[in-house]
């Protein structure tokens, strides 16, 4: 079997879960304080426009928490939907490399991982237009320059849901694998103030979005975000992150 065809396989799997209802309701809940608090952004004391300070006030909360955690709820069903029905026992006895399994499930979770950017997207703009009304104020933003927002904390962030599914695979425990997760997250507002952060990667999401508020506020000093050493250091997060999964991956199962 292809390694497309093994992709189409996890995605037809994933169908009736109930992974993408609880990416879209994070998302809803994330951008509800937005809606009811919308009179604040005319607030801000540090040199920004209200429209960009709703798009960053959100951006921040899903940077720290929602998305990572919706990221390490997601891996946890991702993975308990194949172990339910002993699924995973199944593609294991077929002719199949575990290596290539385990990546093409990390392709479907960084397709979710996608999705709920996208599903973000969407719903800011519908929050936005809402504030709109409500205030008599213009919040909607150019779709180009919320779209690289979104898309610096997706490719910011695919590091560390290679963290997450190392640890889905790794730690066979559920509680522990999801309380590891979301532990780990915590600690991101304290990293992010460090000249360390690039080695904790549950953090690099809300380290860029920050970085991205203090470009837009005139009265608001952040942390540049330098390439130098945070890709070379992440991509190799990444890649030790994935070798480890693709090494343990059905190893439990097999015993």
């Amino acid at each position: 079997m292809s390694f497309l065809s093994l992709i189409g396989v996890e995605f037809k799997k994933i169908k009736r879960s109930k992974i993408i209802p609880i990416l879209l309701l994070a998302m809803i809940i994330l951008w509800l304080p937005s809606i009811l608090n919308a009179e604040m952004n005319f607030k801000m004391q540090v040199g920004i426009s209200p429209e960009n300070n709703f798009l960053i006030q959100g951006l921040l909360g899903m940077g720290w928490f929602i998305y990572p955690a919706s990221m390490v709820v997601g891996t946890l069903l991702l993975n308990q939907n194949e172990r339910s029905n002993n699924g995973i026992l199944k593609m294991l006895a077929l002719p199949l490399s575990t290596a290539k399994l385990n990546m093409a499930k990390f392709v479907v979770l960084l397709t979710l991982a996608a999705s709920q950017i996208l599903m973000a997207v969407g719903i800011y703009y519908i929050s936005a237009a809402i504030a709109s009304q409500i205030e008599s104020y213009n919040f909607m933003l150019s779709p180009l320059f919320v779209l690289k927002e979104a898309g610096l904390i997706y490719l910011s962030s695919i590091p560390m849901i290679a963290v997450f599914w190392m640890l889905s695979v790794c730690v066979k425990t559920p509680i522990f694998a999801i309380s590891i997760g979301l532990a780990s997250i915590v600690p991101s507002v304290l990293m992010i103030n460090t000249k360390i952060w690039f080695l904790y990667p549950m953090c690099y999401s809300f380290f860029v979005i920050t970085s991205e508020y203090g470009k837009l506020a005139t009265n608001l000093t952040t942390q540049e975000v330098t390439l130098i050493p945070w890709l070379p250091v992440a991509l190799a997060i990444t890649i030790l992150c994935l070798a480890i999964s693709c090494i343990r991956f059905g190893k439990a199962e097999r015993r």
